[in-house]
């Protein structure tokens, strides 16, 4: 049973093709066609996917879509006629696209893969549409080591929910609580995320790594809080939420909120993309971080209540809120929760050939308690040393074939004396989060790493952190964390005993993201806190070996990891998109598989 799984035509198009329940490859659109976030139809992922388990269309027995259109447009119509005649400017612009692509997506579909393969048979392959958060959460708990769970679907919304709490037993999933449309926590979050000058569906985790320059008990951020929570969301003891309308223009426009009315509501104006941080800015970010915690603790409380299940499986956008997970994992609400970590729409491909593999055709799972059907998200290409090679070649680039040894040595050499590399290694990552294969990586222990990476490599604003990749042994030591942390999914604060104390905040904040807040500087956020990614060496051996080989040099078996790409970029696929960037940036080196390059 080959089943393809696709999102598209609404951010981050993808496709995933599983073979009698395992995910073969996955893989996001943008990474072929080099267009942020492209939402357009996935089909250089679906020839990949197919080139990867060596098959051809006629061979496939399902194409799933991740959510059902005619719901969708069904929510479109009855809020316009609800609303009317307010939005009928951004009802006009919409309904051509809708009648042209994504109402009659079966025919979209057919016309998109007849010209990919002629030969293909419409008769032998059927065409599924799979519910939005069913799709969420079938990406999560089908793909977990749960055979018993509560799974938590939080994003901006789907068809009509934006929110859902469902029990996963075995193969099955059943939906027990929804919350709907206008009212979501994801749409309030991406609201702010617009009025504080980030991109929507772009920018949010840029807002989530503001709001840690504000402190929980400052008296702006009580007071900003006590506005959302006076004016714009009521929040119900089950994490339910009722957003307040007049503040609001997602429904009926094509902004997200009334700018003036926000400028009103909060005292600031709203600012532009290139304006100046001020402090009522990540103030204003704290208390909105804030108030999504509250939201996500108390629905997670609700999922345990009517489940009686220790596990949480959690999916949808706001499942990359790595903030709020952690504080979710601190709270010990439950035993063992498992996220997935390409959440947002993209994931849904996977989950959408997942719930027709178990829930259409019903066939069992396959699973072990120690078993990830995610494979560390390596889902994506690989290459040959000779593509590699060639590719070199044609850059007029030198170079060096090291071995494994030689390999780390070089690396760990160039690592000490403060040098930027890309790494790219093995299978492409799927989601939103390098996880070592397509890094950038450099050393943590020096001051100036953080700022260098930002503002001459990456090219992207001054105050965001970066994130550590670490031996799962030094999670405990610095972290005093015992769980596997694979994905860069949850973030903790190092302990106490590694903090330089009584840092203030300045109100440059440039300089306050350069003052060195502990033993490992390039790491620790203002708030000590950092996102984790553990390595084992089941999970990623050539970096496991790196980190050892770094630990014996510095005492440290940890490293700066960010995805090996700059500001408005997706993620390096190809050698050739690795050896574009590393030119193109100040990385100092690059390493692809065996090959390196050095400036």
């Amino acid at each position: 049973m080959n089943i393809i799984g696709i999102s598209a035509y609404y951010h981050d198009a993808a496709a995933a093709l599983i073979a009698d329940g395992n995910i073969i490859a996955a893989a996001q659109e943008e990474r072929f066609t080099r267009i942020k976030s492209d939402s357009s139809f996935p089909i250089k992922s679906i020839d990949y996917c197919l080139k990867e388990a060596g098959l051809n269309l006629t061979d496939i027995d399902a194409l799933v879509f991740y959510d059902k259109p005619f719901l969708k447009f069904e929510r479109l119509i009855e809020t316009y006629f609800f609303l009317a005649p307010s939005g009928f400017k951004s009802f006009i612009k919409s309904i051509p696209t809708w009648l042209k692509e994504k109402l009659f997506l079966k025919n979209e579909i057919k016309k998109h893969l007849k010209a990919y393969d002629s030969n293909f048979n419409w008769k032998k392959t059927k065409v599924l549409f799979s519910n939005h958060h069913l799709s969420h959460a079938a990406s999560a708990f089908f793909v977990s080591n749960l055979n018993h769970s509560a799974i938590l679907t939080i994003d901006g919304v789907g068809e009509w929910a934006t929110a859902s709490i469902a029990l996963g037993t075995e193969n099955n999933i059943n939906t027990l609580l929804e919350l709907r449309f206008p009212n979501s926590v994801g749409l309030m979050y991406s609201s702010f995320t617009y009025f504080l000058g980030f991109e929507v569906n772009n920018g949010e985790y840029k807002l989530m790594g503001l709001a840690p320059f504000a402190k929980e008990d400052e008296e702006q951020v009580i007071y900003f809080k006590n506005i959302i929570e006076n004016n714009i969301i009521e929040i119900f003891e089950d994490g339910s939420v009722q957003l307040n309308p007049y503040y609001f223009k997602y429904a009926s426009a094509l902004k997200m909120i009334h700018e003036k009315r926000f400028e009103v509501l909060f005292g600031i104006k709203k600012r532009g993309e290139n304006d100046t941080i001020l402090k009522a800015h990540y103030c204003l970010a704290k208390a909105l971080q804030l108030v999504l915690e509250e939201v996500v603790i108390k629905m997670a409380i609700k999922a345990k209540e009517i489940t009686g299940s220790n596990n949480l499986c959690l999916a949808g956008g706001v499942a990359l809120n790595c903030v709020a997970n952690g504080k979710l994992l601190e709270s010990k609400i439950f035993d063992n929760i498992y996220i997935q970590p390409a959440a947002g729409d993209a994931g849904g491909s996977i989950g959408a050939a997942l719930a027709a593999h178990h829930l259409h055709y019903h066939f069992p799972r396959k699973y072990t308690v120690n078993y990830d059907q995610m494979n560390g998200c390596k889902l994506g290409p690989d290459f040959t040393l000779l593509a590699i090679e060639n590719a070199l070649k044609r850059s007029n680039l030198s170079y060096k074939k090291l071995n494994e040894n030689e390999l780390i040595q070089s690396t760990n050499d160039l690592l000490i004396n403060g040098k930027i590399i890309g790494w790219f290694h093995g299978r492409m990552e799927f989601g939103p989060r390098a996880l070592g294969n397509r890094s950038i990586i450099a050393n943590p222990l020096l001051p100036n790493t953080l700022s260098y990476l930002n503002l001459k490599v990456k090219k992207r604003e001054s105050f965001r952190p970066f994130a550590p990749i670490m031996l799962k042994e030094e999670f405990e030591r610095f972290f005093g964390q015992k769980h596997d942390s694979f994905y860069m999914l949850f973030v903790h604060k190092i302990l106490p005993k590694y903090r330089i104390e009584n840092i203030p905040i300045e109100d440059d904040l440039f300089k306050t993201i350069n003052q060195i807040r502990s033993v490992i500087p390039a790491i620790t956020h203002v708030d000590y806190s950092s996102r984790i990614q553990t390595v084992t060496v089941n999970s990623n051996e050539l970096m496991h070996q790196l980190l050892v080989e770094f630990k014996k040099i510095t005492g440290f078996g940890v490293l700066v990891n960010t995805s090996f790409n700059i500001k408005d970029e997706p993620i390096v696929c190809t050698p050739e998109d690795a050896i574009n960037c590393f030119l193109n940036t100040n990385i100092d080196a690059l390493i692809i598989e065996k090959f390196l390059i050095t400036k």
